[in-house]
């Protein structure tokens, strides 16, 4: 396989990049963006949301530059890469004479487009899969022992970018079954597990809590044709923009011709069936279908080469595409140019009108893991999200930002205050409120824990515990005590307040590192729709936190 690019390819790669240097540099950080920048300022072997490897490409963004391209930069490259790794993928002699079509073809997939630019957990997931399925081509035509460690590498680093990289892993496999008797498939499958231990450890260190939320904690809602599976056929499109009818056409007629062929197909295809099923369950989202978006390069640009009419429509729809794109694009830095205000509008705005007024007091934002660190990285100064009942637990609820604020005069802003010491518009012109407090004390990481919920159908009494991973003791005195009622979607409804008492009726403290059991009436819900229950904790008048696990009623 040559690995030379054509001196055309090269000027239109390089005009890509410089694009998109331009853009990660005049664009405004969107909140996912600043979300993966608070990552990276405490490196860790993985985060509430995500496995580490966005965190790491921004940590090294951040060497190199300062500001936007300080998250974005390692992206672009990553990007970049992309381009040339798809390209060494398709093995057909006519495509050095049809170079154009291929970048009017991979440059007009929306997100392809979009993740250019921005860097988010799909950016390096796009890259590793079109690297894991190159090395993938090698290893079927010669398996030999450097092979499968590559390949065990860029397995693990598709599965350090983001959790449905297994997915991806598994239908390569299902295409494939006899690779389970190839001694070098096994080899690659075992050093792709080591290289993962460290991020094994970190889940069983926090209690598996990102598969946990992911599988199991995610709120949801019933189920709405119009918005799950109707809406999965409409992200299929979104996916590809005007050229959608054209590349689904190319996929039909596309056969299973080798086994490299067929790894193609079945990760299309059996992405697009496992989200289909999936949508029966809840709402799916454009970027989780992103990663068909690389073996249908391979494939559509195959039919390409192959066939005059999909190169014509394909180019031309293509071109539409990418002129929408990038107009689109241009509204991006400059707001009127844009349909709606976007993430990436407004935000240096909304955070030097905060910070003009409060200075460097610290910022505690109320059910915000956006706002949090987007205000962070404008100003420079200390935030910190507080998150109750009525949002979810994200990277806040488990690292050590907390102690940065405990003792502090700080800023509280909520969006369910109607008044305040001080009021801020964000790019929607909405009005924002908060509030001062003095000696701010919270105890988010209180957790509370329900051994045995059958007692509830007896007598009403139950007993809880509460887990305390301070270093220091902490009054009872500071502490209310609620049950949460959820439906069986594990959506909010009603909160009632409860008198807990210690079995121990002596007991004044929650000792440090120590477990305290508690007793009290299980309240009726008002609602009817009751399905799930949890312990909650009020600290010094705050509302509800997020303490315990979703039990479900007897």
């Amino acid at each position: 396989m040559k690995l030379k690019l054509p001196r055309i390819f090269l000027y239109l790669l390089t005009s890509i990049f410089i694009i998109n240097l331009l853009q990660g540099y005049f664009t405004e950080l969107i909140f996912d963006e600043a979300y993966y920048w608070y990552y990276a300022q405490h490196m860790a072997w993985g985060y509430f949301d995500h496995p580490p490897m966005v965190a790491l490409i921004v940590k090294l963004s951040s060497l190199l530059f300062n500001g936007e391209l300080g998250v974005r930069f390692i992206g672009i490259v990553l990007s970049a890469g992309t381009y040339i790794v798809l390209w060494f993928l398709i093995d057909n002699h006519k495509k050095n004479s049809y170079i154009l079509h291929y970048f009017i073809l991979v440059f007009s997939m929306t997100l392809i487009h979009a993740y250019g630019f921005l860097t988010l957990p799909d950016t390096p997931l796009l890259f590793f899969t079109a690297l894991f399925l190159l090395i993938y081509k090698k290893f079927l035509k010669s398996p030999s022992l450097v092979l499968s460690i590559v390949l065990g590498l860029v397995m693990a680093a598709l599965m350090y970018s983001k959790y449905n990289a297994v997915l991806i892993i598994l239908l390569v496999l299902i295409s494939n079954l006899r690779l389970v008797y190839n001694k070098y498939a096994w080899l690659s499958v075992l050093v792709a597990l080591m290289c993962y231990t460290p991020h094994f450890i970190w889940l069983i260190n926090n209690d598996l809590l990102s598969i946990r939320y992911h599988l199991f904690e995610r709120p949801n809602r019933a189920y709405e044709f119009g918005d799950f599976s109707l809406g999965f056929f409409v992200n299929l499109i979104v996916l590809f923009g005007l050229t959608f009818p054209w590349i689904y056409r190319a996929l039909l007629k596309t056969k299973k011709s080798n086994k490299f062929n067929q790894a193609l197909l079945y990760l299309i295809y059996g992405t697009i069936a496992f989200f289909f099923i999936s949508s029966f369950n809840r709402r799916i989202q454009t970027q989780w279908l992103i990663v068909i978006c690389i073996p249908m390069i391979v494939v559509v640009y195959n039919q390409i080469l192959q066939d005059r009419i999909t190169r014509k429509w394909i180019f031309i729809l293509g071109t539409a595409n990418i002129i929408i794109l990038m107009f689109l694009r241009i509204g991006l830095i400059y707001p009127p140019l844009f349909p709606i205000v976007y993430e990436s509008h407004g935000n240096k705005d909304w955070v030097n009108e905060i910070s003009s007024k409060v200075g460097t007091m610290p910022v505690v934002f109320e059910n915000s893991y956006t706002d949090a660190p987007m205000y962070t990285f404008y100003s420079g100064n200390t935030s910190y999200s507080l998150n109750n009942i009525r949002y979810r637990q994200n990277q806040f609820s488990i690292d050590e930002s907390e102690k940065l604020v405990q003792g502090q005069t700080i800023l509280y802003v909520s969006k369910f205050l109607n008044k305040g010491d001080i009021s801020y518009y964000d790019a929607k012109g909405g009005q924002h409120y908060g509030v001062y407090k003095k000696n701010f004390e919270s105890f988010r990481k209180l957790r509370t824990i329900i051994d045995a919920p059958s007692e509830i159908l007896e007598n009403k009494n139950l007993t809880f515990k509460i887990y305390n991973p301070y270093a220091t003791d902490i009054k009872i005195s500071k502490l209310e005590f609620g049950v949460v009622f959820l439906n069986k979607y594990k959506n909010f409804r009603e909160v009632k307040k409860v008198h807990a008492s210690p079995l121990q009726e002596e007991i004044r403290v929650l000792k440090s590192k120590d477990t305290t059991s508690f007793k009290f009436s299980m309240p009726e819900p008002d609602i009817n729709d009751a399905y799930f229950f949890k312990i909650s904790i009020s600290e010094n008048g705050l509302y509800w936190g997020l303490n315990g696990e979703n039990v479900k009623l007897p």
